[in-house]
C-alpha cells in the first residue's frame, strides 16, 4: 500500500474535495481521483460516496481515515535514535495569528537551520478551532492560548506568558491609558479568540465603557488601523522582540488583564512525540526559557 496514496486520502478528507486536495498536494484533480480509485481497489472497499457532486466519505471511509493517519504518523516517526539518524519527516502544526509575526518564524528559522530534512507545514487559526483539529488528528500540534479545559486526549505545554497592553497611534496626546480607552474609538480584539474574551471580561469587570468601532482577528490589521489613528486597542504583547514597523505608542495597564499563557498542544501518545518535543524545545529557546 502506498504511503503517498494514504497522504492524499487524508488531504481529501481534510480539504473537503478532490480539487482542494490537488491544490495542496500540487497534482491534478485527475491524479487525486486516480490515486483514490487505486486505494479503494487495494482495500476492497468504497471510501467515497460519489453520488453527490462533491464525493463524501462513506462510514467505512471515516473509519479508514483514522487508521490512515495512524499509519502515516508511524511511518514519519521511523527515525531510530540508536542509529543517530538526522531528524526528518513532516510536522503539521497550527498557530494563532498573533504568533505568526514573531514567535513562529523565529522558531522555524532555528529548526530549518538545524534540521533541513524536517518539513513543517503551518496553518493559522483561532485557538478553539486549532484545539479541535489537534484532537481529531488533522494537525500534529498547535500554538494556542491556554484554554480553561482541554480534551482528555490532548496535553498542553506552556511556552510563554504575554502581557496585555494598550496601543495607540503616534499622534495620541493623552498619557493616561484608562483615559485613552474611555475617550477614543476602540478597536476590539475578536471575542472569538480566547485572548479577546480575556480582554472583554476585564473591561466589563473594570466597568470601563468603550466606543467600539470595529472587531478584528488579525493583530497586524489591528495595528495598522491604530497606526492610522482610527482607534486604540488592547492586544497581547509579543513574547519575543519584534521590530515596531508601525508608528505606535505602547501603554502598560496597571492592574490590567492577567495576560495570556501561550503554549503548544498535541495529542497524548502520538508517534510524532519526538518531533513535537523538538518543536517545543525550540519555541522555549526562542522566548528565552531554559526549562
Amino acid at each position: 500500500m502506498s504511503i503517498r496514496r494514504l497522504r492524499t486520502f487524508i488531504q481529501v478528507a481534510e480539504q473537503g474535495s478532490f480539487t482542494a486536495a490537488a491544490n495542496v498536494t500540487f497534482v491534478t484533480h485527475a491524479t487525486v481521483s486516480q490515486q483514490m480509485r487505486h486505494l479503494e481497489e487495494e482495500l476492497g472497499v468504497s471510501l467515497f460516496d460519489r453520488s453527490t457532486r462533491v464525493p463524501t466519505l462513506t462510514e467505512v471511509g471515516k473509519r479508514v481515515l483514522q487508521r490512515a493517519r495512524d499509519v502515516v504518523e508511524r511511518y514519519d516517526a521511523m527515525v531510530p535514535d540508536s542509529l543517530n539518524l538526522e531528524i526528518r519527516g513532516e510536522l503539521s502544526f497550527g498557530a494563532v495569528p498573533t504568533s505568526l509575526s514573531g514567535l513562529v518564524p523565529l522558531a522555524l528559522k532555528k529548526l530549518q537551520q538545524r534540521h533541513d530534512s524536517l518539513h513543517v507545514r503551518v496553518y493559522p487559526g483561532l485557538s478553539i478551532e486549532l484545539i479541535s483539529q489537534v484532537e481529531r488528528g488533522a494537525l500534529d500540534a498547535a500554538i494556542v492560548t491556554k484554554p480553561v479545559r482541554l480534551p482528555h486526549n490532548v496535553q498542553y505545554t506552556s511556552v510563554a506568558l504575554e502581557s496585555i497592553e494598550l496601543i495607540a497611534s503616534a499622534e495620541e496626546q493623552l498619557t493616561d491609558p484608562f483615559e485613552i480607552i474611555r475617550h477614543r474609538p476602540f478597536i476590539r480584539f475578536s471575542r472569538r479568540a480566547l485572548v479577546g474574551s480575556v480582554i472583554d471580561e476585564w473591561l466589563q469587570k473594570q466597568k470601563i465603557p468603550v466606543s467600539e468601532t470595529m472587531e478584528l482577528e488579525s493583530l497586524d490589521t489591528i495595528a495598522t488601523m491604530v497606526s492610522h489613528n482610527l482607534g486604540v486597542s488592547m492586544v497581547p504583547r509579543s513574547c519575543v522582540p519584534t521590530p515596531d514597523v508601525l508608528p505606535l505608542k505602547h501603554f502598560q495597564l496597571e492592574n490590567g488583564p492577567i495576560g495570556r499563557d501561550i503554549g503548544l498542544i498535541n495529542r497524548r501518545n502520538t508517534s510524532k512525540a519526538p518531533l513535537i518535543d523538538l518543536l517545543s524545545a525550540t519555541l522555549m529557546e526562542t522566548v528565552g526559557r531554559q526549562d
